[in-house]
């Protein structure tokens, strides 16, 4: 049995809206790569004579529209909820402009990928590796909102999808638009499973409670580092 010798302390990290906006977009990123992959490589099903059960692929995508729709108004609310959540749902903590962040990141990087060292990564939230990580995925879940609505809108009367009728010209065609978009879609399967792995890695190691985090919001963390945090917020409001 492992004992902690250190002081821990819970902390709400993740509020109510982050941790919903992280289910919907895990569930709507597993369906429209499933049903994304099947679009792109249709299976040779038939059952029985009637075209009525030889619909499936028409009911694939429409899960996969659905998925969509969802998967972009919930990705709007996050950009929403980066101004008006908690200081670890804001956007400055995704986007490195101070030297602290980008020391942090060199920090991650020698413990998690290189494993050069065992030290300890202070961050609350995200590390700013992993935010930095987030950020980019971010601008990839806007162009593939950007090239998925843009084809869609050659087949849509919705008002929505028509608003992006303009960027498969821009992109040079249809083909360069399914390409771009299919390519998105693999970094999307790359993304998921490296997520998991560090999230289960982080848990192991640091033992914080990332895991649960995301289903009720705290995390343990040492008492040195909350301490730390909290002069930190109050020299910045000074």
């Amino acid at each position: 049995m492992r004992s902690r010798t250190i002081p821990m302390r819970e902390v709400h990290v993740w509020e109510l809206p982050v941790r919903v906006y992280h289910w919907v977009n895990a569930l709507c990123v597993v369906a429209l790569c499933i049903t994304g992959y099947i679009i792109g490589k249709p299976l040779a099903f038939m059952k029985g004579t009637e075209a009525y059960y030889n619909y499936w692929f028409g009911t694939v995508r429409f899960v996969h529209f659905v998925a969509a729709f969802l998967f972009f108004f919930n990705f709007v609310f996050r950009i929403y909820w980066g101004f008006a959540g908690n200081e670890f749902a804001r956007w400055y903590n995704f986007i490195p402009l101070k030297r602290s962040q980008w020391k942090e990141i060199m920090d991650v990087i020698k413990v998690d990928i290189l494993q050069l060292t065992h030290k300890r990564i202070d961050s609350i939230g995200h590390n700013a590796l992993a935010s930095l990580i987030y950020f980019i995925t971010f601008l990839i879940f806007l162009l593939q909102c950007l090239t998925g609505f843009g084809m869609y809108s050659a087949m849509s009367k919705a008002f929505l999808p028509k608003l992006f009728a303009w960027v498969v010209p821009l992109l040079g065609g249809d083909m360069q638009a399914r390409q771009l978009h299919h390519i998105l879609m693999w970094g999307f399967i790359v993304f998921a499973l490296v997520h998991v792995y560090l999230v289960f890695y982080h848990d192991y190691i640091e033992r914080r409670g990332v895991t649960s985090s995301m289903i009720g919001g705290w995390k343990f963390i040492e008492e040195d580092v909350v301490e730390r945090h909290d002069l930190q917020e109050e020299s910045q409001k000074s």
